[in-house]
């Protein structure tokens, strides 16, 4: 049978940023996938040369705006450990706070993103209004809707007021009730589960051995998850992953839906269980030593590598993004699969190309 080669992206409907894959295909069925990036290349891990490890947390951030407290505190951890520094109790449990609010805003997102990828504009305009309310608690704690800018090194810049607590535990009330009416209209509907159900099948055993992280690895029943190291104030709250047995598009859009719900547990608890300390510890001195560090980001665990010299500038700081880990497992998913599945199964590892190529 002759194949034919055709161009997927880097310009697609179904995708947020640009990524080109060039398909080959026999008949309607994909045969290869081979993937080209480098469309918005930033050079973001070069300018440890011009920025000192404080201004640095400003950069981090901006590697992706929708995962930026994450980055920017899995950046301080790593400039925390290289200077020996303790952060104080409360600054912990509020740095868990934030990420998981962080955690709920990016997986609304990607629903609504999908959503909208079977041509259900209202239900993308659904969850996209019930991650405005969340932005808006951004705004109102932290300063900014998108980027906060909370964490710096040693601590946070932002406390959270009893007013903030109660508002926070109305909006997470609302949000699971929501969640819980739009589960059945999104995950059991005949068009999304046709599209879904059996796609873009990822094993377990291929999930870890091609080095799937995230939603995309929990999907294929792996309980696997930074969280689980305890950093922060994890090792004090009640934690399990969610996975899903399949390996599918629909297991991997299934566990993004339940950590919706489980990292709204998860903020409940950090909320009851804040303590009274100093927001941030005293820092003094510069960094000096090699080091890395791991969190679970929306899609994944990712990586910072940090190497200091004992001056104000950083030698290197690596970044190994969740994306970028689960790009050999999406090239072994869609051998196999229809033309027209493609842009469902790409969509389903939340792909964030900024991140990857920062």
């Amino acid at each position: 049978m002759a194949h034919t080669v055709v161009p997927f992206g880097p310009q697609h409907p179904v995708l947020p940023e640009p990524i080109h894959l060039k398909l080959t295909l026999a008949d309607e069925k994909v045969v290869e996938a081979i993937p080209a990036i480098g469309y918005i290349h930033r050079g973001l891990e070069m300018l440890v040369a011009k920025r000192d490890f404080n201004q640095m947390i400003y950069v981090v951030e901006r590697v992706c705006g929708i995962c930026s407290c994450i980055h920017a505190l899995c950046y301080c951890e790593a400039i925390e450990k290289l200077m020996g520094i303790e952060v104080p109790p409360r600054a912990k449990y509020l740095r868990v706070i934030f990420s998981e609010l962080h955690r709920i805003h990016s997986h609304l997102l990607w629903l609504g993103c999908f959503a909208d990828t079977f041509g259900f504009e209202s239900l993308f305009m659904q969850f996209w209004k019930l991650r405005e309310r969340f932005m808006d608690i951004y705004e109102a704690t932290a300063g900014n809707r998108v980027i906060l800018s909370v964490n710096v090194v040693g601590g946070v810049r932002r406390d959270l007021s009893a007013e903030h607590i109660t508002w926070i535990h109305k909006e997470l009330d609302d949000l699971e009730k929501e969640m819980r009416r739009l589960k059945p209209v999104m995950m059991d509907d005949y068009t999304v589960k046709s599209r879904t159900v059996g796609k873009g099948v990822l094993t377990g055993a291929q999930a870890l051995q091609l080095g799937a992280v995230g939603p995309t690895l929990r999907g294929s029943g792996v309980a696997e998850d930074a969280r689980l190291l305890g950093y922060e104030a994890f090792s004090d709250i009640h934690y399990e992953p969610v996975t899903m047995p399949d390996g599918d598009s629909w297991s991997r859009s299934m566990v993004r839906f339940l950590e919706i719900l489980q990292a709204a547990d998860l903020v409940r608890q950090a909320c009851a269980k804040l303590p009274d300390s100093e927001m941030a510890a005293k820092v003094k001195g510069n960094p000096e030593g090699e080091v890395v560090c791991r969190v679970e980001q929306p899609r994944g665990e990712m990586l910072y590598f940090v190497k200091a010299n004992g001056t104000k500038y950083l030698d290197r700081c690596r970044i190994r993004t969740p994306t970028f880990a689960n790009i050999p497992p999406l090239l072994a998913m869609l051998p196999g699969a229809d033309l027209a599945d493609v842009p469902v199964i790409t969509l389903s590892i939340d792909p964030c190309i900024s991140c990857t190529e920062r």
